[in-house]
């Protein structure tokens, strides 16, 4: 019996695995899921993207306060305040453009008394 030379790659069975790997991805795609509060930022003409390891503020278009996307009150958001170290912690500050402005410097007026110095201005592009 002779031996045939290979010469030739077969790739039908490469396109194969490549198609079924493709339709994995696209198929595991559509669930994933933003889990963000809607908060329609206001424009700036310098944006930063926002540091990994901050604590974040929002307040909503309603007047709302979020701690770390979840909702609280004043009172409650002065003593999640008070846990953390005003040297160390960088505070992310998001409001809503459509916000009360009287709301966002309650947040950094309190931020001041308790003498935060990394404060950031979370904005839109």
């Amino acid at each position: 019996m002779r031996r045939r030379r290979f010469a030739e790659i077969n790739v039908v069975p490469f396109i194969d695995i490549v198609l079924v790997l493709l339709v994995i991805v696209l198929a595991t795609a559509t669930f994933i899921v933003k889990n963000e509060l809607p908060v329609n930022l206001p424009h700036s003409g310098t944006q930063n993207s926002v540091p990994p390891k901050s604590v974040s503020i929002t307040i909503d278009k309603e007047g709302r306060f979020f701690f770390h996307k979840h909702p609280v009150t004043l009172e409650k958001l002065k003593e999640e305040l008070g846990k953390l170290d005003p040297l160390k912690d960088l505070i992310t500050l998001n409001a809503d453009r459509k916000s009360q402005f009287q709301k966002f410097v309650t947040v950094v007026d309190l931020l001041k008394k308790r003498g935060f110095k990394k404060i950031s201005i979370l904005t839109g592009e």
